[in-house]
């Protein structure tokens, strides 16, 4: 499982170093893939083939499934985590998240979130949920 926050930047060959806590789960092949609100997710082998399973059991008559299939499938990238920690970041997922420099990394259960250090602060400082719709949530979702 993965979670905590760091923050750290990537390098002139657009390098990030992956966290120490997070490297030992994801092994040294993992799943680059464009994620939901500007960011990009990191998934271990293991979940990407877990998720995978799911996205194949949707329907392809639903163009909903199918657009959301394309979303992550076509703009997955296996990736490698090479001996000082560092995984490439390439030039479209970088752009799509607004990644130039500095950027955020999540643990999220089975994944890992990659954000843009501004698109990060701008989704921390945007519309909260008021303590009660909060709790109210908890509740529905049986938490």
């Amino acid at each position: 499982m993965f979670m905590g926050k760091y923050q750290n930047s990537i390098d002139a060959k657009n390098r990030m170093i992956v966290p120490s806590k997070y490297r030992d789960e994801l092994g040294y092949k993992c799943v680059l893939t464009k994620g939901i609100d500007k960011c990009l997710y990191i998934y271990p082998m293991s979940e990407w083939e877990r998720f995978m399973t799911k996205l194949a059991a949707l329907p392809s008559s639903d163009i909903n499934a199918r657009a959301f299939v394309r979303h992550f499938y076509a703009n997955a990238v296996e990736c490698e985590i090479d001996r000082q920690g560092r995984l490439t970041l390439p030039q479209d997922l970088r752009e799509y998240a607004g990644i130039d420099k500095e950027l955020v990394t999540i643990g999220i259960l089975d994944k890992i979130e990659i954000w843009s250090r501004a698109e990060w602060e701008n989704a921390e400082d945007g519309p909260q949920l008021a303590p009660e719709d909060f709790v109210q949530k908890m509740a529905e979702y049986g938490i």
